[in-house]
Protein backbone atom coordinates (compact mmCIF):
# COMPACT_ATOMS: atom_id res chain seq x y z
CA UNK A 1 0.00 0.00 0.00
CA UNK A 2 2.81 2.44 -0.49
CA UNK A 3 0.57 4.15 -3.09
CA UNK A 4 -1.40 5.41 0.39
CA UNK A 5 2.04 7.85 0.67
CA UNK A 6 0.44 9.74 -2.45
CA UNK A 7 -3.18 10.75 -0.01
CA UNK A 8 -0.12 12.58 2.33
CA UNK A 9 1.74 14.20 -0.68
CA UNK A 10 -1.61 16.45 -2.36
CA UNK A 11 -2.05 17.04 1.47
CA UNK A 12 0.98 18.22 1.97
CA UNK A 13 1.84 19.87 -1.17
CA UNK A 14 -1.02 21.53 -1.59
CA UNK A 15 -0.37 23.03 2.03
CA UNK A 16 2.95 23.96 0.71
CA UNK A 17 1.54 25.73 -2.26
CA UNK A 18 -1.01 27.50 -0.01
CA UNK A 19 2.18 28.48 2.14
CA UNK A 20 4.09 29.83 -0.48
CA UNK A 21 0.91 32.28 -1.74
CA UNK A 22 1.73 34.26 1.84
CA UNK A 23 -1.03 36.18 3.33
CA UNK A 24 -2.87 36.47 0.42
CA UNK A 25 -3.25 33.22 -0.22
CA UNK A 26 -4.28 32.64 3.35
CA UNK A 27 -6.69 35.42 3.44
CA UNK A 28 -8.11 33.39 -0.05
CA UNK A 29 -8.15 30.02 0.88
CA UNK A 30 -8.84 30.21 5.37
CA UNK A 31 -11.84 28.62 6.54
CA UNK A 32 -14.21 32.39 7.00
CA UNK A 33 -17.87 32.01 7.99
CA UNK A 34 -18.76 35.38 6.60
CA UNK A 35 -17.00 34.48 3.04
CA UNK A 36 -18.39 30.76 2.98
CA UNK A 37 -22.47 32.27 3.58
CA UNK A 38 -21.75 34.50 0.65
CA UNK A 39 -21.08 31.17 -1.58
CA UNK A 40 -17.20 30.59 -1.50
CA UNK A 41 -17.67 27.04 -0.52
CA UNK A 42 -13.84 26.01 -1.84
CA UNK A 43 -12.70 27.38 2.24
CA UNK A 44 -14.55 24.58 3.50
CA UNK A 45 -11.97 22.41 2.25
CA UNK A 46 -9.13 25.04 1.76
CA UNK A 47 -9.05 25.97 5.38
CA UNK A 48 -8.02 22.74 6.81
CA UNK A 49 -4.37 22.80 4.40
CA UNK A 50 -3.83 26.75 4.84
CA UNK A 51 -1.54 27.80 7.85
CA UNK A 52 -0.84 30.80 9.70
CA UNK A 53 2.95 31.13 9.42
CA UNK A 54 5.62 29.00 8.43
CA UNK A 55 6.07 27.35 11.92
CA UNK A 56 2.75 26.23 11.74
CA UNK A 57 2.99 24.74 8.62
CA UNK A 58 6.05 23.18 9.71
CA UNK A 59 4.28 21.69 13.09
CA UNK A 60 1.11 20.23 10.64
CA UNK A 61 3.78 18.78 8.12
CA UNK A 62 5.72 16.95 10.64
CA UNK A 63 2.25 15.68 11.99
CA UNK A 64 1.41 14.55 8.74
CA UNK A 65 4.16 12.74 8.06
CA UNK A 66 4.48 11.42 11.74
CA UNK A 67 0.50 10.23 11.29
CA UNK A 68 1.42 8.91 7.87
CA UNK A 69 4.07 6.68 9.53
CA UNK A 70 1.99 5.24 12.08
CA UNK A 71 -0.86 4.60 10.90
CA UNK A 72 -0.94 5.25 6.83
CA UNK A 73 -0.99 1.89 5.78
CA UNK A 74 -4.02 0.54 7.39
CA UNK A 75 -6.40 1.80 4.78
CA UNK A 76 -6.48 1.46 1.19
CA UNK A 77 -6.20 5.12 -0.73
CA UNK A 78 -9.68 5.49 -1.98
CA UNK A 79 -10.74 4.75 2.01
CA UNK A 80 -8.35 7.63 2.49
CA UNK A 81 -9.69 9.56 0.65
CA UNK A 82 -12.81 9.05 2.24
CA UNK A 83 -11.70 9.44 5.28
CA UNK A 84 -10.41 12.87 4.59
CA UNK A 85 -13.70 13.88 3.04
CA UNK A 86 -15.86 12.94 5.96
CA UNK A 87 -13.28 14.43 8.57
CA UNK A 88 -13.53 17.48 6.88
CA UNK A 89 -16.81 17.82 6.57
CA UNK A 90 -17.38 16.92 9.91
CA UNK A 91 -15.31 19.07 11.05
CA UNK A 92 -17.00 22.17 9.22
CA UNK A 93 -20.32 20.76 10.48
CA UNK A 94 -18.99 21.34 13.88
CA UNK A 95 -17.71 24.74 13.19
CA UNK A 96 -20.94 25.70 11.37
CA UNK A 97 -23.29 24.35 13.73
CA UNK A 98 -21.60 24.20 17.08
CA UNK A 99 -19.32 26.93 17.49
CA UNK A 100 -21.10 30.31 15.93
CA UNK A 101 -19.03 32.23 17.30
CA UNK A 102 -15.98 30.79 15.24
CA UNK A 103 -15.54 33.54 12.18
CA UNK A 104 -12.31 31.58 10.79
CA UNK A 105 -9.86 28.81 10.87
CA UNK A 106 -6.69 27.48 9.55
CA UNK A 107 -4.85 24.70 9.50
CA UNK A 108 -4.34 20.59 9.59
CA UNK A 109 -4.83 19.76 12.89
CA UNK A 110 -8.56 18.88 13.02
CA UNK A 111 -7.60 16.40 9.76
CA UNK A 112 -4.67 15.05 11.40
CA UNK A 113 -6.34 13.87 14.54
CA UNK A 114 -8.73 12.54 12.46
CA UNK A 115 -6.82 10.86 10.26
CA UNK A 116 -4.49 9.50 13.28
CA UNK A 117 -7.92 8.12 15.02
CA UNK A 118 -9.21 6.22 11.79
CA UNK A 119 -5.98 4.40 11.83
CA UNK A 120 -6.33 3.98 15.37
CA UNK A 121 -9.39 2.29 14.93
CA UNK A 122 -8.51 0.13 11.77
CA UNK A 123 -5.01 -0.96 14.12
CA UNK A 124 -7.75 -2.93 16.74
CA UNK A 125 -6.94 -5.86 13.86
CA UNK A 126 -3.61 -5.83 13.42
CA UNK A 127 -2.27 -3.80 16.27
CA UNK A 128 -4.62 -3.63 19.31
CA UNK A 129 -1.70 -3.39 22.26
CA UNK A 130 -0.49 -0.42 20.13
CA UNK A 131 -3.90 0.98 18.77
CA UNK A 132 -5.50 1.33 22.18
CA UNK A 133 -2.58 2.72 23.99
CA UNK A 134 -2.09 5.35 21.29
CA UNK A 135 -5.80 6.14 21.18
CA UNK A 136 -6.01 6.02 24.89
CA UNK A 137 -3.17 9.10 24.75
CA UNK A 138 -5.36 10.88 21.82
CA UNK A 139 -8.46 10.72 24.15
CA UNK A 140 -6.76 12.31 27.32
CA UNK A 141 -5.26 15.17 25.42
CA UNK A 142 -9.03 15.17 23.74
CA UNK A 143 -10.10 15.65 27.10
CA UNK A 144 -7.84 17.94 28.62
CA UNK A 145 -8.10 20.14 25.44
CA UNK A 146 -11.42 20.13 26.11
CA UNK A 147 -11.31 21.14 30.04
CA UNK A 148 -8.19 23.67 30.13
CA UNK A 149 -7.33 24.74 26.66
CA UNK A 150 -4.72 24.19 24.34
CA UNK A 151 -1.87 22.61 25.41
CA UNK A 152 0.89 24.89 27.34
CA UNK A 153 2.69 26.15 24.61
CA UNK A 154 0.97 25.23 21.58
CA UNK A 155 -0.16 28.43 20.18
CA UNK A 156 3.27 29.96 20.54
CA UNK A 157 4.71 27.04 18.45
CA UNK A 158 1.74 27.36 16.24
CA UNK A 159 1.86 31.40 16.05
CA UNK A 160 -1.44 31.88 16.93
CA UNK A 161 -4.87 30.58 18.41
CA UNK A 162 -5.17 26.81 18.70
CA UNK A 163 -8.85 26.03 17.99
CA UNK A 164 -9.24 22.97 20.18
CA UNK A 165 -12.43 21.95 18.89
CA UNK A 166 -10.77 21.30 15.08
CA UNK A 167 -9.30 18.61 17.33
CA UNK A 168 -12.09 16.61 18.77
CA UNK A 169 -14.69 16.97 15.73
CA UNK A 170 -11.80 15.91 13.55
CA UNK A 171 -11.77 12.63 15.73
CA UNK A 172 -14.88 12.12 16.49
CA UNK A 173 -15.93 12.17 12.56
CA UNK A 174 -13.36 10.35 11.64
CA UNK A 175 -13.30 7.60 14.29
CA UNK A 176 -17.07 7.28 13.22
CA UNK A 177 -16.35 6.33 9.40
CA UNK A 178 -13.27 3.61 10.75
CA UNK A 179 -15.69 2.38 12.88
CA UNK A 180 -18.35 1.60 10.36
CA UNK A 181 -15.38 0.60 7.99
CA UNK A 182 -14.27 -1.63 10.46
CA UNK A 183 -17.63 -3.14 11.01
CA UNK A 184 -18.14 -4.06 7.66
CA UNK A 185 -14.36 -5.25 7.50
CA UNK A 186 -15.57 -7.62 10.19
CA UNK A 187 -18.82 -8.75 8.82
CA UNK A 188 -17.18 -9.42 5.40
CA UNK A 189 -14.99 -11.73 7.59
CA UNK A 190 -17.46 -13.95 8.76
CA UNK A 191 -18.95 -14.31 5.52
Amino acid sequence: MAGTWRIAAVLGGFSLLAALAGDAGRQWLRWDRGAIADGEIWRLVSGHLVHMNWSHFGLNAAGLILVWLLVGERFSSRNWVWIVVVTIAGTDLGFWFLDPQLQWYVGMSGLLHGLLMAGLVMGVLSEPRESLLIGAFVVAKLAFEQLSGSLPGSEMASGGPVIVNAHLYGSISATVVAIIYLIRVRAARTI
